[in-house]
């Protein structure tokens, strides 16, 4: 099995929901995200995945989010935008998109600061 990572950022505002404590108010964060794809096997030119469509596909997604006040975001309505929630919104919004018969999205680790990350991962 081939592993795959790319890291890329976003820049938005949240205050997370039902926190006692100063998250709960307004804040913003420069989060790093970390995308991890496995690949069963390589293609001719020995690519499991180009690194191109990883990071435009993840780009894309991250497009949605930068400079946004994530909690009215249509994915955090319903969910606090903790940094837990972002990167499972991340990781099942990326696995529509990329997993085929030997691509499958395998992690995703979002960073709100430079000690402090959460990962979602299917199991």
């Amino acid at each position: 099995m081939y592993h795959l990572m790319i890291k890329t950022s976003f820049a938005a505002a949240h205050n997370l929901i039902n926190y006692q404590g100063d998250c709960e108010n307004l804040h913003g964060h420069n989060w790093l995200v970390e995308v991890t794809v496995s690949a069963k096997e390589l293609d001719a030119a020995g690519l499991g995945i180009d690194f191109k469509i990883l990071k435009k596909e993840t780009k894309g997604l991250l497009n949605e989010l930068d400079h946004k006040y994530l909690n009215d975001l249509t994915p955090f309505k319903t969910a606090s935008p903790s940094s837990e929630n972002i990167s499972c919104y991340l990781f099942e919004t990326l696995s529509q998109h990329l997993n085929n018969a030997n691509i499958t999205v395998e992690r995703v680790n979002v960073w709100e600061s430079d000690n402090a990350c959460a990962s979602y991962t299917r199991d």
